[in-house]
């Protein structure tokens, strides 16, 4: 049987080599390569076209999202699995919009991993069980506020007002209007039940809401 191929990137050297050995100790897997950013990691997909990359959501200064969107550009048949500390369904959501199969917590044991490696590349989804019960949780409860509520543009807006541009340079950045900015952060506020701007610079550097 034909071994799948596997790319791993995170900027922590202990993870990526842990990983590399449980993956090869199994006949299964093959990993051709691992990296600690999402520059790296959109170089060596193009490069080797793994069948399966891991992909940290949370590198610099390329995110994962970010790397998402150029290895499914420039290496398409690759596989991606969003890999992260966090279980916000609003990332895996963004993640899986952008083209990625599978994501996964570091807090997913070592067969769900697994599972999540043979379901991507046989070419379908796969969510690990930490967001499915947030998902399922959140169907019930019908909460629309919190960091979950968030929507695609609203987690571009706060990456903006995070690395410190102005709601004029954001709009220059993001190619709307100023007015249409201002109405975003109004509803980001919201969300997160915040009464000003200083306060969502707090929440996002003391929650660790990864952008």
């Amino acid at each position: 049987m034909e071994k799948i191929t596997i790319l791993i990137a995170d900027d922590h050297k202990l993870i990526r080599e842990t990983w590399s050995f449980i993956l090869n100790s199994d006949a299964r897997f093959n990993v051709v390569a691992q990296c600690s950013n999402g520059e790296e990691a959109v170089q060596l997909a193009q490069q080797l076209r793994p069948k399966v990359v891991m992909l940290d959501i949370n590198m610099t200064p390329m995110s994962g999202i970010e790397a998402t969107e150029q290895i499914r550009k420039f290496s398409p048949s690759s596989k991606i699995i969003g890999v992260s500390m966090h279980s916000q369904p609003a990332y895996v959501k963004k993640l899986l919009k952008l083209g990625a199969h599978g994501y996964v917590t570091k807090n997913s044991p070592q067969q769900e991993m697994f599972e999540a490696i043979l379901e991507v590349s046989k070419g379908n989804r796969f969510i690990c069980s930490e967001v499915k019960t947030i998902l399922s949780e959140q169907a019930f409860d019908d909460d629309t506020n919190g960091a979950n509520a968030l929507s695609g543009r609203e987690l571009e807006i706060i990456k903006q007002i995070k690395n410190g541009l102005s709601s004029k340079e954001i709009a220059t950045e993001l190619n709307i209007s100023l007015k249409t900015v201002e109405v975003h952060r109004h509803n980001i506020l919201k969300k997160l039940n915040l009464k000003n701007s200083a306060a969502l610079v707090n929440y996002i550097n003391e929650s660790g809401l990864v952008i």
